[in-house]
Order: structure tokens, then sequence, then C-alpha cells
């Protein structure tokens, strides 16, 4: 939904917000109620990515052996952070398979590539 109010933003200056919404098949208001919610987007996003900076420093001072409950009780226990771990899951999913948060996670130190032991198989 987010790319049509986008485009709607984009391209009201030319067309208008009611024809857009028309052809769109969306309504006005809830294009209007994404406008209004911008700031609170960006204040939300700005705190994702801090928080995601210091999940980060702190994965990667424990050489990336600590899971999303070490880190969320880490972070606890320095005071900082009031999070849930649904939180933690979700900027972990939202930012795992993003460029520049994999620069470095596939080389052999960091825990993702490990060698495959032999199966026994079962006589």
């Amino acid at each position: 939904m987010t790319l049509r109010w986008g485009f709607i933003s984009d391209n009201r200056a030319d067309f208008g917000v009611q024809r857009i919404c028309r052809v769109l098949q969306v309504s006005r208001s809830g294009f209007y109620r994404w406008i209004a919610g911008a700031k609170a987007r960006e204040v939300r996003q700005a705190a994702d990515d801090a928080l995601a900076a210091e999940i980060r420093e702190i994965h990667t001072d424990h050489k990336g052996t600590y899971g999303v409950r070490r880190v969320h009780a880490e972070l606890r226990g320095f005071g900082l952070h009031e999070i849930r771990g649904s939180s933690m899951s979700r900027l972990g999913r939202d930012r795992r398979h993003r460029p520049e948060d994999l620069a470095g996670a596939l080389s052999p130190g960091a825990g993702l590539l490990r060698p495959v032991s032999p199966v026994n198989p079962v006589r």
C-alpha cells in the first residue's frame, strides 16, 4: 500500500488526489491518514535504526554467538531499553537480507557457514 500512497503524493500536483485515488481504487481518507502518520513513521524508523546498531554491536562483541534472547537480556540489563523480544525479532527479520547488514556475514568466522558433518546411516 505504501507504494500507492507514495505514487499519489508524487503525482497529486499534476492529477489531483481525488482522481488518482479513484483510478487506484483507494480512499482519499487513507491517503491523508498516511500523510498524517509520516512524522511518527520517521521517528519510529530512527529509533529502529539506533536499536539495530546497538543490537549489531552486542552481537559483534560476543563474536556472533548471542541470539535474540541473550541480546534482549543484555539490552534490558543496561536499563536502556524497554523492548519486547518480538520487536527484536522483527528488526532482525526485516534487516536480515539487507546488503549493508550482510557485509561480512558470510565470512567463515561469522558463524553462518559451518562444516557439514557426515550423517551416520542407520543399519
